[in-house]
Parts: structure tokens; C-alpha cells; sequence
């Protein structure tokens, strides 16, 4: 049987490795489903996830095609693993203090208690290394949240250090070590 992963999306400039990622996942045989936050698309577009995906992309929370389903709960109730892969502070903030504004954390916060749930962090060296971001990683990773730590490396904005998405790889690796 297929094994289905919700990949969700928030917005960081890593958003644009959300494409390989559905690509790889797809190749490998996986039944990806892609959400998105606002502000992830507008870093890529939900046309090319859906290109690569091959399953419509989550966007809207509000909007629901088939009358007889609810997408961001049923989404989780078909689901083998959620991913939220780039993760930004704010999307991490808003799932840890169970905020539900968008597709993504509607969807997330809707995930059945005992699905594998992963977040790979993506963002600037001072934001990830905030305390509060500190604590809203801890807080996720105590209700069953595992972390793909990021990497140190020169960032879209010029700094160096810890922040960037981990490599693709070793994403992959973890999804199929959890899945």
C-alpha cells in the first residue's frame, strides 16, 4: 500500500526545496500532498507542487471542493506522516501555542495524536537560535514533534551560521526512518 505524506509548507526562502523534496518523495513512491501557507506561495508556486506532486494543492482552509469532506481534518485522518518542510519561526510559533489561521496549522493541529510529525526549521541564525523559537521547538517536540535540525551555512541573507534547511538527504532519510 502506498504510504501517503501531507508535506506542508510555510514561508521561507528554503520554500523553493519544497519542489526537489515532492520530487524525490514522489519518485520514491510516496503519495504526497502538498499545504501550503499564503505565504509560502509566494516564494513558489502551488502549480509546480501540483506538477510534481500529482494531488491538487492545499492552500485556502476556507475552501472546501467536496461537500461531504472537510479537508484540513480529513487530510490527517489519511495520512502516514506530516512534514512541515521549510518550517519559519512563525508557522513553529503559531503550532506550538495551537494557533489554526491557515491551511497548514489548521491541518496540523486536526493530525491524529500517534502520526509521525517532523519540522524542518528554516530560517535566519538569530531567529532559530531566539529563545522563544527555542522554546516553541521544545514545546512541539513535547507533544510528539520531531526536529530535523538545520544546518549551519551562508544564509539568503548574508549571515552565517545555523538556520538552513537541512539537506535533502537527510530529510529523506528521516521520513523513511519514520513513515
Amino acid at each position: 500500500m502506498t504510504k501517503r505524506i501531507l508535506l506542508a509548507i510555510s514561508g521561507s526562502i528554503a520554500a523553493y526545496k519544497a519542489a526537489d523534496l515532492t520530487s524525490q518523495l514522489t519518485k520514491r513512491g510516496y503519495d504526497v500532498h502538498v499545504l501550503m501557507t499564503e505565504a509560502a506561495a509566494k516564494f513558489i508556486t502551488p502549480l509546480t507542487l501540483q506538477v510534481l506532486s500529482k494531488n491538487p494543492v492545499h492552500l485556502d482552509v476556507m475552501e472546501e471542493k467536496i461537500a461531504e469532506r472537510i479537508n484540513h481534518i480529513d487530510l490527517g485522518k489519511e495520512a502516514d506522516l506530516f512534514i512541515l518542510a521549510p518550517a519559519s519561526a512563525n508557522t513553529i510559533a503559531t503550532l506550538a501555542h495551537g494557533g489554526a489561521d491557515n491551511m497548514v496549522t489548521a491541518t496540523a493541529l486536526a493530525l491524529p495524536a500517534d502520526l509521525p510529525k517532523l519540522i524542518a526549521p528554516a530560517m535566519n541564525t538569530k531567529m532559530y537560535d531566539n529563545p522563544l523559537t527555542q522554546r516553541n521547538i521544545a514545546i512541539l517536540k513535547e507533544v510528539g514533534y520531531k526536529e530535523i535540525t538545520p544546518k549551519s551555512a551562508l544564509l539568503a541573507c548574508g549571515d552565517v551560521g545555523r538556520g538552513a534547511l537541512a539537506d535533502l538527504d537527510t530529510i529523506l532519510q528521516i521520513i523513511n526512518e519514520n513513515i
